[in-house]
């Protein structure tokens, strides 16, 4: 299997669980929870802005959350059950 194609496959298995979960979206929502302290994991989405993605990930590793890069907004977004895009989610407590 092509590098390619593992790394499509691994961030399918991630999202599949997504909707199943207690989770909030947009940025806004997230950095609330994340200051909460009650956040578990964090998705971002590659082609959002940076200027929304980098403070978050930079609070993800200041609060050592676990997070993972998603290919597109409209992945994630569809990932959340939602039909617009999405620059970032996260699963809570």
């Amino acid at each position: 299997m092509d590098t390619q194609n593992y790394a499509k496959n691994a961030e399918s298995a991630i999202l599949a669980g997504l909707p199943r979960q207690k989770i909030v979206v947009g940025a806004k929502q997230l950095r609330k929870a994340l200051d909460s302290g009650r956040v578990r994991q964090v998705y971002l989405a590659r082609n959002a802005d940076p200027a929304i993605t980098e403070p978050i990930e930079a609070l993800c590793r200041q609060s050592r959350v676990e997070y993972f890069w998603i290919r597109s907004m409209q992945d994630l977004g569809k990932a959340c059950g939602i039909e617009v895009g999405a620059a970032a989610a996260a699963v809570v407590n």
